[in-house]
């Protein structure tokens, strides 16, 4: 039984990058190196984690938190870019790694993704996705076989976290109000404030020890 004025929990989203899954070889900075060679740039993989970090600081939001493909490939040709990619080639070498990102076999589960999900269900939750992706996360779901009640990525609803419907969406599909629901991601602002702001439960999660 709750204790007074505590909702009962019903269900758990999650996001997934970073959270569920993590990317593959292909998608690693040897992987950036790799497919540098083919749009003629030489990458320097060592180099990756401060580019990447460069290029989180210069990503910018849609204003009305709409998914745009355009930012993300932006974004991944400020990485090329920081790896020693600053050529003709980087533009189109991003737009093949932004499409790289899209594909479910160049994803690895966590070693706790499949447990965990497995202990939720015993509990008799409700367990759904929620991510700021280009992927179809159904399809997704089955490609990884991830026992799941719902999943929303950004692209198909068309607005991003934290933006307050697409939180709503998934809950809807689920059947659950918001306090009843904890989410659970890796995002500050994306996943704990969003989820927040629309009155469920959050958890963070650091897989990368920031």
């Amino acid at each position: 039984m709750a204790a007074a004025g505590v909702t009962t929990l019903r269900a758990v989203l999650f996001d997934v990058d970073f959270t569920l899954v993590k990317p593959g070889a292909d998608l690693s900075p040897e992987g950036y190196r790799r497919l540098g060679e083919r749009h003629g740039l030489t990458l320097h993989p060592e180099r990756y984690a401060e580019a990447r970090e460069q290029a989180l600081g210069h990503l910018q939001r849609h204003p009305e938190l709409e998914h745009d493909d355009e930012i993300w490939i932006a974004f991944t040709e400020r990485i090329i870019r920081g790896m020693g990619g600053d050529a003709e080639g980087a533009r189109a070498c991003a737009e093949e790694m932004t499409r790289a990102w899209e594909h479910h076999g160049n994803f690895e589960l966590f070693e706790d993704t499949l447990p965990v999900l497995e202990e939720l269900r015993g509990y008799g939750l409700k367990l759904g996705l929620v991510s700021n992706t280009g992927r179809n996360l159904e399809e997704f779901v089955a490609h990884h076989r991830l026992d799941v009640d719902a999943a929303l990525g950004s692209r198909a609803h068309g607005k991003t976290k934290p933006d307050p419907t697409i939180f709503r969406a998934v809950l809807d599909l689920l059947d659950v109000a918001p306090e009843a629901a904890a989410m659970v991601g890796d995002s500050l602002e994306d996943d704990i404030e969003g989820a927040r702001a629309v009155g469920m439960r959050a958890f963070l999660v650091d897989r990368e020890d920031r």
